[in-house]
């Protein structure tokens, strides 16, 4: 049997804690290299997490909404990008939890990470606007696919030169570390070595996230939930899982913005999977076939994005149990709206 639909349910939860592993072991690998290019090629911390990392952990997560897309189950592909982000946002508290010097948001201080943090907001609030008028379609897509691509695109063209010319400097504290700089150039040679060993890795990854997603899919359908309740909670949250290995190792590495920037850069892409998903989706607009869940999931993201830029900004130093009063908010808001989807939506 070939098909996980069809085994038992003790085979899918140990298939799934076996791809969980794999991801552990190779995503800590592709952070450690991710690091030392940020210091390497003078990229940046903020900007390797948000660009590269960022799409490298969600290349798993795209295709499953793509997949679910073009099966027509358009529920399960929206919820799958829309959870995620909730979740990966959440994960951003766990990752504070792990970091115990200071709270997380104020010692990964960049204006790289408050831009990436506004650009999802206002990618978010593109997919709220085209729900206004969810039917309306040119090409057989909604308008504010493109739209959306355009966006992201331009938005990255902006992270890099807020990179390269800053307009707005953090205050340096002493719970504020400085990234190392690489004043001896490395060969051309090493840094080629450098970005097979960081693509190898994040092939590996995005494929068990891959898995996980497949595997999550009918561990989900044997609760009984609707697609909607399995995207948002069970395929999100796996494909979230490399995102959540790559902030806890980046915090344990002291790589802080790394950690922040492959949050935020990974949710801004995933806004992504509706655009992908509406492609893919042979009935028309996808926003007009979207439930219940995945407006919730829209709300919460945008709230909980919202809560985070304001840490981002406030800069707490330390708050309830050493962690910041963002993340306590954001760990409320994300259970909270579990039980909401599971239980009224």
């Amino acid at each position: 049997m070939t098909d996980p639909n069809e085994w038992p349910l003790l085979s899918v939860v140990l298939a799934f804690t076996a791809v969980v592993a794999i991801i552990a072991w190779f995503g800590i690998r592709m952070t450690g290299a991710a690091r030392d290019l940020a210091h390497d090629t003078g990229v940046g911390e903020a900007v390797m997490g948000a660009l590269f990392i960022g799409a490298a952990t969600s290349l798993s997560g795209i295709t499953t909404s793509i997949s679910a897309a073009s099966a027509g189950h358009a529920e399960l592909a929206v919820s799958n990008g829309l959870g995620g982000i909730a979740a990966q946002t959440c994960f951003l508290a766990i990752a504070d939890i792990a970091y115990r010097r200071a709270n997380l948001e104020h010692a990964a201080a960049s204006a790289e990470n408050l831009f990436m943090a506004a650009l999802l907001i206002t990618l978010l609030s593109i997919h709220a606007l085209a729900l206004s008028i969810p039917d309306l379609t040119v090409f057989g897509v909604h308008p504010a696919t493109p739209i959306l691509v355009t966006v992201y695109l331009f938005g990255l063209h902006l992270l890099g030169r807020t990179h390269e010319m800053p307009m707005w400097l953090p205050r340096r504290t002493s719970d504020t570390p400085r990234e190392p700089v690489n004043h001896n150039h490395r060969r051309r040679q090493h840094l080629a070595r450098l970005w097979v060993r960081f693509a190898s890795y994040s092939v590996v990854v995005a494929l068990s996230g891959w898995a996980l997603a497949q595997l999550a899919v009918p561990l989900g359908e044997k609760t009984g939930l609707s697609y909607g309740v399995v995207g948002g909670i069970f395929t999100a949250v796996s494909t979230s899982i490399p995102e959540l290995v790559v902030a806890i190792t980046a915090v344990r590495m002291g790589a802080l913005n790394l950690a922040v920037g492959d949050i935020i850069g990974g949710n801004a892409f995933d806004t992504l999977f509706v655009a992908a998903s509406d492609v893919a989706f042979s009935s028309g607009s996808i926003y007009a076939a979207m439930s219940h869940a995945e407006h919730f999931w829209l709300a919460t993201s945008l709230v909980m994005t919202g809560v985070l830029l304001m840490g981002l900004i406030h800069r707490e130093r330390h708050g309830p149990a050493n962690i910041g009063l963002e993340s306590v908010v954001l760990l409320v808001l994300y259970l909270g709206g579990v039980v909401v989807l599971a239980t009224v939506v």
